[in-house]
């Protein structure tokens, strides 16, 4: 509940922040622009009539002036900005009124805020997120490496692609055109390039997850089937807090629930909302797939189990056995595959946050 005398709401950009205060007591609205320097805004903060409260959206600039804030004692939100409500009559968007509306909606406690993490995590969310932007680069430049030679008639036909013998066949190849031979021969180096970026990024996480904050989260979560130590150590780093969340909540934080529009008497289903993190959507879908063939522990997943404790191992199990039972009633109900891997993926979510707050 809001308790402060003066709400504010920032407007923050890269190169400036336009501020709007309002006075519980007396109503009068204060404003300002100012540079984004944090020492600037503390001290236009600190100018009102105390004690106040802070809001600004979440975006680019990240959360070091909500640390700032807290530092000296003001209570700040990071707005989630799809969550901002905003009367369908306005039409006039500026960065002042945004500013003013920001304020008048933290004095109603209409502000969702989302989650602020820790230097420590943010700095891994950074590693992870920077893991995914190389395993996207490696995707499309072997695309790109792939539909050249398509283009030229050679396709590879001899196993598996983008493994140790499809590169013996790569570097083998040659062309007449000098042209067509240096289009070729960067487009391999990309890919090339792109694969070691990736795989330095893999050992960096490899190490952090094998012994730091994240370590007795991700041996946890590496206990089900298809999450491994990098798909669970990007898990516990984008959900950070498991609690805020329960069994049925966490599918539509993740946007793995289908949407809906229903009136009256008529209810109308569709696609999933995809709202949420998408990182950590695209994984579960993912490690979903593994869940169809029959379950068996491997000497892998054995392994994962004795790094976890006697409940999380019987905790898994269950949910191994469960999620391959929902993959068989959906291929008796004839349920499209990718249809029903969205929906084991929902149901792993929930199993995933079943052992992530699990007492030790």
């Amino acid at each position: 509940m809001f308790c402060e005398r003066t709400s504010v709401g920032l407007d923050v950009h890269a190169r400036s922040v336009v501020a709007a205060a309002i006075d519980g007591q007396t109503g009068e609205v204060f404003r300002a622009r100012l540079t984004p320097a944090h020492t600037e805004v503390l001290g236009w903060v600190g100018g009102l009539p105390g004690p106040c409260a802070v809001v600004y959206e979440a975006g680019p600039t990240g959360f070091g002036l909500a640390r700032a804030l807290t530092a000296e004692g003001i209570r700040c939100e990071v707005a989630a900005s799809s969550k901002l409500h905003r009367p369908p009559g306005d039409r006039v968007k500026t960065d002042a009124r945004d500013a003013l509306h920001l304020a008048r909606l933290l004095r109603l406690d209409e502000v969702v805020p989302v989650r602020i993490p820790t230097p420590g995590q943010e700095a891994a969310r950074d590693l992870v997120r920077a893991r995914e932007a190389a395993r996207s680069d490696l995707m499309r430049s072997r695309h790109r490496l792939s539909k050249l030679l398509l283009r030229h008639g050679l396709v590879y036909s001899d196993g598996k692609a983008w493994t140790s013998t499809h590169d013996r066949w790569l570097r083998r190849l040659s062309f007449d055109s000098a042209a067509t031979q240096a289009a070729f021969d960067d487009a391999y180096e990309t890919v090339a390039l792109a694969a070691a970026r990736r795989d330095r990024l893999d050992e960096k996480i490899t190490a952090m997850a094998s012994g730091g904050e994240f370590t007795a989260m991700v041996h946890r979560l590496a206990c089900l089937r298809g999450i491994s130590t990098l798909t669970g150590f990007a898990l516990a780093v984008e959900i950070g807090d498991w609690d805020r969340f329960t069994g049925g909540s966490i599918g539509a934080y993740l946007g793995l629930v289908p949407s809906e529009h229903s009136s009256g008497q008529s209810r109308s289903q569709g696609p999933i909302t995809k709202t949420g993190n998408i990182h950590v959507r695209r994984l579960l879908v993912e490690a979903a797939w593994h869940h169809r063939t029959p379950y068996r522990p491997s000497v892998v997943l054995q392994r994962r189990w004795d790094q976890a404790t006697p409940a999380v191992r019987a905790r898994a199990h269950a949910g191994n056995q469960r999620l391959h039972a929902r993959w068989v009633s959906y291929n008796v109900r004839k349920k499209r595959g990718v249809v029903a891997n969205v929906a084991v993926a929902r149901e792993l979510a929930g199993w995933c946050w079943s052992l992530a707050v699990l007492p030790d």
